[in-house]
């Protein structure tokens, strides 16, 4: 079953908030799992984020395309990096889940979807 791990944040928060220490061990935890989810043959794809302050939020006004700096989140709440996985159970990506949550707190596990809705 395909599911994809979403990990919130802001480097740039991160970065004040936290030590040079733990950053460079959070990184090294994050390239270790990526490589161990690919070994695995659980890895179908994943990407880390730009920080938020990069983002553009697009609307439409007047059914033409309007794009703002920055995210429409808080930035804490920001989305910074994903995983799209292939896993055998709900217990194995929510073991894997918890991982990533010892060092991001939080992370949200959603199924990937195999078709739209029928209406």
């Amino acid at each position: 079953m395909k599911y994809m791990i979403m990990m919130f944040g802001s480097a740039g928060e991160m970065m004040d908030v936290q030590s040079t220490d733990w950053i460079k061990e959070m990184i090294q935890f994050m390239q270790q799992l990526d490589v161990d989810l690919r070994n695995s043959g659980e890895m179908v794809f994943n990407a880390g984020l730009a920080d938020g302050s990069a983002a553009k939020t697009v609307r439409l006004a007047d059914g033409l395309p309007v794009a703002t700096d920055g995210p429409y989140a808080e930035a804490k709440e920001s989305l910074i990096g994903y995983w799209v996985l292939d896993v055998e159970n709900d217990a194995r990506i929510i073991e894997i889940a918890g991982q990533i949550a010892e060092w991001s707190g939080v992370v949200e596990v959603r199924p990937l979807a195999e078709a739209p809705p029928e209406v």
